[in-house]
Formats: C-alpha cells, structure tokens, sequence
C-alpha cells in the first residue's frame, strides 16, 4: 500500500503537526479535540486517517501494527520532507506514533501521547462515570465517556459515531491479531507530553504514567475525572498541557 492511498485532511500553514487518532474513529475526532489548539499555535495541522478507518483503504499486504507503523512513517516523509515536525496521537494513534518517534527522533521536534496504547496495559479501573445523565446515549457512548452529559453525547454523535460504518472490519481484525509493535518503547529525546486519564477504563494510566522513566524530556500528566474520552471531557486540561508543550518544543527548536 503506497502512503498516497491515505486519506488526508490538512489545515493551515506553517511547522507542520501530524495528529493519529485512535482504532475505530478517524481523523474527525482528533481534528474536533486536537485543531483549535493547534491552529491557535499557528500550525499546519495534518490529520490522516489511518488504514481501515475512515476514507482510507487497508491493503491485504497489512497485517500487523508494525505494518501500519512502516506505511505511515512513509507517510509522514512523504507528507512534510526533512522538515521537522511535531507528532500527536491519541489511544493507538499514539502508540505508533511512540514508535515513529523512536525511528524519526532527529526530525521529531515534539512527542504528545494522549491516552496511549501501550504493550504493558496495567491496573485498568473499572469503567465508573463521574457524570451521568439517565437515559442519555446508547452502550458504546456510555462505556466510552466517563463525562456523560448532553454535551459530551453531542459530541459523541458527531465526531465519533459516524466513523462506526466507515470501519474496515474485517482489516481491522487481520491487523489486530499482530497489534504488538516489534520495537518497543525507547527513549526519545525531545520535548515529550504523556496525558492519561486517571478512569481510563480501556487502557489504564499506570503504564502512560511509566514513561516519565523512558523519555528524558516527558512530562506526564493523569487527569482525575477523565477516562479514554479525555480530549473530550477535559479540553480545558488537555489545551493548557498542550500549549506548555509547544513552548518547551519552542525553546528547544531555538537552542538547537
């Protein structure tokens, strides 16, 4: 599968920002959580969607995250050259997007993870709202927000719902029999933010919170009263972090 295949959505110009959303969305829902960030930051945002998911394809010869890993670290050099660029990704978006720094960290200027997968999930709460309103959303909203609120459902029902029917199934399942990266968690060097949330019920905190032990730079942040829905139910939180980040990225680009 060629890196052209992807479908893309960019926004903007300027110091390019590559955003991964997670498995079983596309590219809205990190654009709805990740853009007016930033786009404030005066950036060019690119969000692609990644295989099997949304309007891109997932060719036979994918079976593997290390596969996607390969194609999309393709992508990126195809998308921005040797040009420096920072890297964001949420839930499986930042687990390759772990990966693809470790390979690329001379052209990284910054890492953000946000509710990563991780090969070493631990102590997974069970899923418990904060809020919840009855009678509000259908199974999959309710296990997936912690925040359950008219807000938080209109949210739901407009970035992330509609990717359901768009989902290659039948990809999805080749290439999650082999999800385990080959390359594990290695260091990276440059300004890194690690963002969890503490009722995380699909991937937990305690194992985002161990890479302020692998990245040199990381700050790590486990947000109370937020689960996997994080860049939802705490935009606030998330834009604050956010933005320290790309000061730290800023001054690290200025000092070489």
């Amino acid at each position: 599968m060629e890196p052209g295949e992807l479908h893309v959505v960019r926004h903007g110009e300027g110091r390019p920002a590559v955003v991964l959303h997670g498995a079983g969305v596309d590219h809205r829902e990190a654009e709805a959580c990740f853009d007016p960030i930033l786009e404030a930051a005066g950036l060019r945002r690119i969000y692609p969607d990644l295989p099997g998911m949304g309007r891109s394809p997932a060719a036979d010869e994918l079976h593997s995250s290390d596969d996607v890993l390969h194609l999309m670290i393709r992508f990126v050099l195809a998308e921005v050259g040797p040009e420096p660029f920072l890297l964001v990704g949420h839930s499986w978006g930042a687990y390759l997007a772990q990966a693809m720094a470790a390979r690329l960290w001379e052209q990284v200027a910054g890492l953000a993870l946000v509710c990563p997968v991780l090969p070493d999930e631990q102590d997974v709460p069970e899923h418990r709202p904060v809020v919840r309103s009855n009678g509000i959303g259908d199974h999959v909203f309710r296990g997936y927000f912690v925040v359950q609120t008219p807000e938080m459902y209109e949210r739901y029902e407009r970035y992330v719902a509609p990717a359901a029917d768009l989902v290659d199934e039948e990809a999805m399942e080749r290439m999650g029999e082999n999800w385990g990266l080959s390359l594990a968690a290695k260091p990276y060097p440059g300004p890194t933010l690690v963002v969890a949330g503490r009722r995380d019920s699909t991937v937990g905190y305690a194992a985002a919170a161990d890479l302020l032990h692998v990245h040199p730079r990381a700050t790590v942040a486990v947000v109370d009263e937020a689960g996997h829905a994080l860049p939802h139910e705490e935009p606030e939180v998330l834009g604050a972090l956010i933005r320290q980040w790309l000061v730290r990225v800023e001054r690290a680009r200025v000092s070489g």
